[in-house]
């Protein structure tokens, strides 16, 4: 086939995409045909030297924010964005990654919060062929002063190459893009302005929290109080990975849980009550007065119908009641948690990497505040002995649980059943008893 054949790399046809959107799709060739990479570096520089990114640009259209935006505005302070840039759009065009395994790279002193990251075409975009991550340990609650904030932009700006990320999925603030002889310099700078790193790799990640009482009127404990003693007495399992696979702990306030903890972490707290919701009949009244279909938007939507209105009284059987939020959300002046406030654990929620996504289970169903952080302590040193001894490797703790069953896990850490633990009757007609020791029972 001659040269002449071959598609031009700028040629693009449009496609519709799955949601109606408008998409470039490049149609790709050999390099070989096309003179190799050289030619490709030579057509992938524009005028002004930035990389061309007909693809990417793509991606700041629209209505919704866009991060290529914000790493072509970075471009004005590093040479680095930009050919993260270009190996961006390479990968697009290809159809294919080009970060290879990191390795191991990291401070002195800490097995983990450098997540080591090379680019496999150095030759290509030789300012990412380091393109390190730092995670920096964020505040209970993402609570900054703007002169805290500068102060990570100035030395990241002089270390890195500028790139944030507010925040990760964890919680950590992300420092995106440095070279492996900036990571000490970097985290020395970082370590005297009165920051740390996060956790990353087999290590209990760093544990973050809701903004809670200092904010939040639902609030059922302390979740900052909480957040910042399990990251301060913790700092050995953060800093250095020992355990099987990661460990994360999020703490939700009440059960709106806004940290998603059922969700993304391994052992979540969210905050409960005990006693009954605690209800204003008058401002009830007012509601329905100002147009709120009790009926319909409150009892209808109830998950466990467990209220009713007769257009007058708005009646509750809390035995019923599973403390979801929505009533007390709809009507936040009528309706409050109970006074009796503490918290519910949960065990065993993951993303989808290994095997499948995981929601939480109930492990303890409730926890006074007062006795919360003791109780977690015990808990998690239970936890951790049997996880080591019988996780697998890269096996988070849901996934153990998933493997030998919940009930060989609770007598594996010495927890007493719960009905709280059951999330829906059995649907096994057969029943296998296990004698107990000491004979039958």
């Amino acid at each position: 086939m001659s040269d002449e054949s071959a598609p031009n790399l700028k040629d693009a046809r449009h496609v519709r995409g799955s949601r109606g959107r408008t998409r470039q799709h490049v149609e790709r060739w050999p390099l070989t045909k096309l003179g190799g990479e050289k030619q490709l570096m030579a057509e992938s520089k524009n005028g002004n030297g930035k990389p061309k990114t007909e693809l990417l640009d793509e991606l700041e259209k629209g209505p919704w924010p866009s991060f290529v935006k914000e790493i072509k505005s970075a471009c004005a302070g590093s040479d680095s964005p930009k050919d993260l840039l270009g190996q961006l759009e390479l990968s697009y065009q290809e159809k294919k990654g080009h970060w290879k395994h990191g390795g191991l790279v990291g401070v002195l002193g800490y097995g983990g919060g450098v997540i080591g990251r090379y680019s496999d075409v150095p030759e290509q975009f030789p300012k990412v062929a380091h393109f390190h991550t730092i995670r920096v340990n964020q505040p209970a609650g993402w609570f900054y002063t703007s002169e805290a904030l500068r102060t990570v932009c100035d030395i990241w700006e002089k270390r890195g190459s500028g790139l944030t990320n507010m925040h990760g999925s964890t919680g950590d603030l992300v420092l995106l893009g440095t070279t492996t002889d900036q990571l000490e310099p970097a985290f020395q700078e970082l370590a005297r302005a009165g920051f740390d790193l996060g956790g990353s790799g087999s290590d209990m990640r760093t544990p973050s929290c809701c903004v809670g009482m200092a904010r939040c009127e639902w609030a059922c404990y302390d979740t900052m109080k909480i957040c910042y003693d399990l990251t301060m007495d913790y700092q050995d399992e953060l800093h250095r990975p020992a355990f099987p696979y990661k460990f994360k702990i999020k703490a939700a306030g009440c059960p709106n849980d806004c940290v998603a903890s059922i969700a993304r972490a391994d052992l979540s707290i969210i905050g409960t009550w005990k006693d009954d919701i605690q209800q204003d009949d008058a401002e009830v009244a007012k509601y329905a007065a100002a147009g709120v279909n009790i009926q319909r938007d409150v009892c209808g939507l109830c998950p466990t119908r467990c209220m009713e209105w007769d257009g007058k009284k708005l009646t509750i059987s809390n035995a019923e009641c599973t403390r979801c939020m929505h009533c007390i959300n709809v009507m936040p002046k009528a309706l409050r948690p109970g006074k009796e406030r503490g918290a519910a654990i949960l065990i065993g929620s993951k993303a989808p990497i290994v095997q499948g996504a995981l929601l939480s289970s109930v492990l303890v169903p409730f926890i006074p505040a007062a006795e919360l952080m003791e109780t977690i302590k015990e808990l998690l040193s239970r936890l951790w002995e049997f996880w080591d001894e019988y996780g697998k490797a890269r096996e988070r703790i849901g996934e153990l649980i998933q493997r030998i069953g919940m009930p060989a896990f609770l007598d594996g850490i010495g927890l007493e059943p719960a009905p709280e633990m059951v999330s829906a009757p059995r649907d096994n007609p057969f029943i296998f008893f296990q004698p107990a020791q000491g004979g039958d029972k």
